[in-house]
């Protein structure tokens, strides 16, 4: 599992596409917060949803099979059990990262992803680590836990 400052700044910097598995397009709901960030903050969210056609002015998919373009990271906010199968997606899909989401660790889709070669993150949130490590969280006084006197490339 990728859990080092270092590890997650590489994903990060690499994973530029991310299909939002469990994306809502309620816009109170953690997980258009989360994609609306990253949105914001240069990366190509393909919504996967299939309530919806459309969130966040991009077009939304049923399943992670049923996109058509490359996709760097799946970020997944369903709940542990349902991650398995997500798993396996994102292997037969190509995509080069499994993010599990704040309170969703699933020991056996990361065993998936890990033995497919796929970078993994389990319990963490995607925008709060893009924040921490290459925004400004830490001029908002919260310690970040990141010491340095160079700016993150």
């Amino acid at each position: 599992m990728a859990d080092t400052i270092t590890e997650l700044r590489c994903i990060l910097r690499n994973c530029r596409t991310i299909a939002v598995v469990g994306l809502s397009a309620e816009w109170h709901r953690p997980s258009f917060f989360a994609a609306k960030y990253m949105q914001e903050h240069g990366y190509r969210i393909v919504p996967v949803n299939p309530r919806y056609e459309q969130v966040l002015g991009e077009t939304c998919y049923p399943s992670l099979e049923a996109i058509p373009m490359r996709v760097d990271m799946v970020d997944v906010f369903r709940k542990a059990s349902d991650v398995p199968p997500i798993a396996r997606a994102a292997v037969a899909i190509g995509a080069k990262c499994l993010w599990q989401q704040l309170g969703v660790v699933n020991l056996e889709a990361d065993a998936i992803a890990r033995e497919a070669g796929l970078d993994s993150v389990m319990d963490r949130c995607v925008k709060i680590e893009h924040a921490r490590l290459f925004g400004g969280l830490n001029w908002a006084g919260v310690n970040t836990r990141v010491i340095s006197s160079r700016r993150p490339v």
